[in-house]
């Protein structure tokens, strides 16, 4: 599951204990990414608070679609799936997430978007390439600096997590292989895991 020892649930006490909780009242099993901080469950309360105060100020389709482009530039497999299949619940088919996967830019997604996923990669990947044009693009599509604001700290909260369950080496939660097998192909692009496969 995870390149250092975990706690597991029957021997959770304290944060820790109210963290599984949440995952087992929310998904029905304690997922791989929140074991992966039972050592320092404390970090991951902290991430929690920040990632809920980052996702208040956003529609759920751009911060996931941000979330999926910040996670493919880093070649992150488990976030590609656990996002993957938060856009597939909510927002797309199977075929359609699977084109967005392969290539954002050609996917029939609006301009906007396009523009907001590329930021994310940009920032990502070239962060000290952003230039204020990049803003200005952002702002033409009708982005307030608030919300450029809000996808800047998306994607350096998801650089975090991504980096983090990939340098443990946290395997995608078993509930993610339920996607269909073109998608699930699409959202496999970084570390293999045994548990995972593109076919």
């Amino acid at each position: 599951m995870a390149f250092i020892k975990t706690v597991p649930t029957a021997q959770a006490a304290g944060t820790l204990l109210e963290i599984y909780q949440e995952d087992l009242k929310a998904k029905g099993y304690v997922a791989n990414h929140t074991s992966a901080f039972s050592l320092r469950p404390e970090v991951y309360k902290a991430w929690q608070g920040l990632l809920a105060s980052i996702r208040s100020h956003m529609r759920l389709r751009r911060y996931e679609l941000v979330t999926l482009a910040a996670a493919q530039a880093l070649k992150c497999t488990y976030c590609m799936l656990a996002h993957g299949a938060v856009l597939r619940k909510n927002f797309f088919s199977a075929g359609e997430l699977a084109a967005i996967a392969r290539d954002f830019r050609n996917s029939g997604l609006p301009a906007e978007e396009v523009a907001l996923m590329e930021f994310a990669q940009k920032v990502t990947l070239e962060p000290s390439r952003i230039e204020e044009k990049d803003f200005d693009q952002l702002r033409e599509k009708g982005l307030s600096d608030e919300e450029i604001l809000d996808v800047v700290l998306t994607v350096t909260a998801r650089n975090f997590m991504s980096k983090t369950l990939d340098a443990l080496g946290a395997e995608p939660d078993q509930a993610l292989m339920e996607l269909e097998p073109e998608l699930r192909e699409a959202l496999v692009i970084g570390r293999p895991f045994p548990s995972v496969s593109r076919r």
